[in-house]
């Protein structure tokens, strides 16, 4: 999947986020319910997401963010953009 480029970094899927990686969370391509939601749970712009573990058949997968672990299901993972950590926009 092509990135999206905002200055020097890159915003990319957070479904493309290697297993044991962090990555900081940039903006959403969802519908506002399932947006808030998110932002609910801990997936604000700015917090750092942390891939946990992969479910055995490969989905939903595992995020950590701001204490908590949450399931997301691929397709909305999809919808969440992240940068690497440390790459400042």
């Amino acid at each position: 999947m092509n990135p999206i480029v905002r200055g020097e970094s890159a915003a990319f899927p957070l479904s493309d986020l290697k297993l044991g990686h962090a990555a900081v969370v940039k903006h959403f391509t969802l519908p506002d319910a399932d947006a808030n939601r998110l932002m609910q749970l801990g997936f604000l712009p700015g917090s750092t997401v942390t891939y946990r573990q992969r479910s055995p058949f490969g989905d939903p997968s595992v995020y950590h963010v701001e204490g908590t672990d949450v399931a997301l299901r691929r397709e909305t993972a999809e919808q969440v953009y992240v940068a690497r950590t440390g790459a400042s926009e």
